[in-house]
């Protein structure tokens, strides 16, 4: 059962709702269409007043309009880029074995702005999220970027899963999985990257 001043919530945006669109649908009736457009924006403010008004006099009140007010929930913004960005440092250390990633940093060389997106989203955002164990992870992307024929960051996440534990073996069961999805020129091309990386790992082993 919801809590009572949960409906109330529902009750006040839906009546605010249907009395913006009455508007809007008589200013339809009668106007053209600049008319139309300036009753849409009249009703829609006057609907948020009517929002915050109603809801101002609901439990936990002062929570809501705060809210209302601010456009957000602090909570919602209380990650900033710079700890974004140092939890994506955080995952190509485990990655990559506690050292800097190479084409990253090359990136933040010349293109420091694009570095900082990729380490802040794509590593701090995406890889950091709880779903999925590295492994997996790498294994999803080494398909996914054989798939559509990017073999150098194929080659990459290909090298961070042989750090997690991935095998070899494993590693050509997905070349020849993406034969199915891409056709054979791709997997044919990601398998000669995935030689290189094979013959460069023994090399370094020696």
């Amino acid at each position: 059962m919801k809590p009572p001043h949960r409906c109330n919530a529902v009750r006040v945006s839906t009546r605010a709702g249907v009395d913006a669109a009455t508007e809007v649908a008589r200013a339809f009736a009668a106007g053209t269409a600049k008319t139309i457009a300036q009753a849409a924006n009249d009703a829609i403010d006057r609907a948020a007043d009517r929002i915050v008004g109603r809801l101002a006099r609901l439990p936990c009140a002062a929570a809501i309009v705060v809210t209302a007010s601010m456009g957000a929930s602090p909570a919602v913004h209380a990650s900033t880029t710079e700890e974004r960005a140092q939890r994506g440092a955080a995952v190509i250390t485990e990655l990559n074995r506690g050292q800097p990633q190479p084409a990253l940093e090359t990136m933040r060389r010349e293109f420091p702005f694009l570095a900082e997106a990729t380490e802040a989203y794509a590593l701090g955002d995406v890889w950091s999220r709880p779903g999925l164990d590295h492994r997996t992870r790498q294994l999803a992307t080494v398909a996914a970027m054989a798939a559509m024929g990017e073999t150098a960051t194929m080659k990459i996440h290909a090298g961070y899963a042989l750090n997690v534990g991935v095998t070899e073996d494993e590693l050509k069961e997905i070349i020849y999985l993406i034969t199915v999805p891409a056709g054979f020129p791709k997997a044919i091309a990601a398998s000669q990257v995935l030689s290189q990386l094979f013959a460069e790992r023994r090399a370094a082993a020696k």
